[in-house]
C-alpha cells in the first residue's frame, strides 16, 4: 500500500484545549464552503463527498488522550482526503455488511505514519470520515 505525503505536519500542544482549538479552526475552513451538512471531495472516490458527522460522534467516544493522539493528525488527514488518489486498503466491515471500510495510509510532514478511514454504505454510496489515528 502507498501512502501518500502530505504538506501538513502534526498539530502541535499537548493539551487537549489546545489541540482541539487548533482542529477547529481547521474544521471552520471545510464547514464555511457550505451552508449545510460540512463536506470534502475526493478525488480516490471521484470526487464524491466525504461527510464528518461520523467522525465527531466517534471521537467523542475515546478517553482524551486517545482524542489528542487523533486530532493532532486532523489537519494531515484532510489534506489526503481532498488531494490522495492512492489506492486504500478495502475491505467489508466485519461488523454489519452493508458497509465497507477503505483505510488509506499517509505520512506528515515531519515523517509521522497515519491512517485515515473512510466508511461506504454500499447501497446509498455515501461516505463517511469514519476515523484518523497514527500508526503504533
Amino acid at each position: 500500500m502507498v501512502s501518500y505525503k502530505t504538506k501538513a505536519s502534526t498539530l502541535p500542544g499537548t493539551s487537549y484545549k489546545n489541540v482541539r482549538r487548533k482542529a477547529l479552526a481547521v474544521f471552520a475552513i471545510v464547514k464555511r464552503r457550505t451552508k449545510r451538512k460540512p463536506y470534502l471531495r475526493s478525488p480516490y472516490f471521484n470526487k464524491q463527498k466525504i461527510f464528518f458527522d461520523h467522525f465527531w460522534v466517534h471521537l467523542s467516544q475515546k478517553q482524551i488522550p486517545e482524542r489528542i493522539r487523533r486530532l493532532k493528525y486532523f489537519e494531515a488527514a484532510i489534506e489526503l482526503i481532498q488531494k490522495s488518489r492512492n489506492h486504500p486498503q478495502s475491505s467489508e466491515n466485519p461488523a454489519k455488511q452493508s458497509e465497507m471500510l477503505h483505510r488509506f495510509t499517509g505520512v506528515t510532514q515531519d515523517k509521522k505514519l497515519f491512517y485515515v478511514q473512510i466508511k461506504e454504505h454500499k447501497r446509498t454510496g455515501r461516505k463517511q470520515l469514519m476515523s484518523v489515528f497514527p500508526a503504533r
